[in-house]
């Protein structure tokens, strides 16, 4: 077990009602985990308490079996990897170089790159695929090669899970499936993942379990098959749905319009 949350509450000050109240969930290596739910259904007050960036009401996260509050954050992120929701390439770096900041939780801010921080910033870059783009600017990239370079620079931390936040947000149908693509191939080579996304089919196709979340509660939990239930995607999501199998027998939500109620 690499990151897990056993019966966390979150709750927000001001606010009466829980952000999450009393969710599990464990990430393990070779594992893809896809957490979904509608807006405002507690996602990333998840990924947040799962890097323990927000205390806890009740409940316990646990990282390597240590509660996250203890680790120091440099060795949290040679650990867990994470990409966020969403990051505007502010200074025109190079690739390699942007990459190269993804060490710097080993490296501390003023050591100066050794060959194997250099030998681990040329790996991530071979992983995802942009090793090719190492002396392009980052702000010349489309979204989907930014996306890649940073998750490189999360793989560079050679951390032991992946943590990824809405990693397809404002990218194609191109672009969401090499994302998942990647990230499910990380996973199949040992690394753990979890993924929080909007695209449900494409979790559905991908991951090996589903948290399917609700007002911050847990609306249903396991294999894909078992979570994407007619009845419970319709309730959760407030709208109705049809079910149908891929080839892969993986379930595909379609949503119905008015007239096909």
């Amino acid at each position: 077990m690499i990151a897990e949350a056993r019966g966390i509450t979150v709750r927000y000050p001001a606010m009466t009602d829980p952000a999450l109240l009393d969710v599990s969930c464990a990430v393990r290596r070779s594992r893809l985990v896809a957490v979904i739910g509608p807006n405002g259904s507690g996602k990333s007050s998840l990924v947040r308490a799962l890097l323990g960036l927000v205390p806890l009401e009740a409940g316990a996260v646990l990282v390597e079996g240590r509660p996250v509050a203890e680790w120091d954050r440099a060795a949290l992120a040679q650990t867990v990897g994470v990409v966020g929701q969403r990051e505007e390439a502010v200074f025109p770096l190079r690739v390699r170089e942007m990459v190269m900041f993804g060490r710097y939780a080993r490296l501390g801010p003023l050591a100066q790159p050794s060959g194997a921080d250099h030998d681990a910033v040329h790996s991530a870059l071979e992983r995802c695929d942009v090793h090719r783009l190492a002396e392009r600017r980052i702000d010349t990239l489309s979204g989907g090669e930014w996306q890649r370079v940073r998750i490189a620079r999360a793989l560079a931390q050679e951390p032991r899970a992946l943590v990824l936040d809405e990693p397809t947000a404002s990218l194609d149908i191109r672009h969401e499936m090499e994302s998942f693509e990647l990230v499910r191939t990380l996973a199949d080579a040992g690394m753990a993942a979890l993924v929080v996304t909007h695209q449900i089919n494409l979790a559905a196709r991908f991951a090996d379990e589903v948290l399917l979340l609700s007002a911050g509660r847990v609306a249903a939990a396991g294999a894909p098959q078992q979570v994407f239930d007619r009845d419970t995607i319709a309730t959760v999501f407030n709208w109705p749905v049809t079910i149908e199998r891929w080839r892969d027998g993986a379930p595909q939500i379609i949503p119905l319009r008015p007239k096909e109620f």
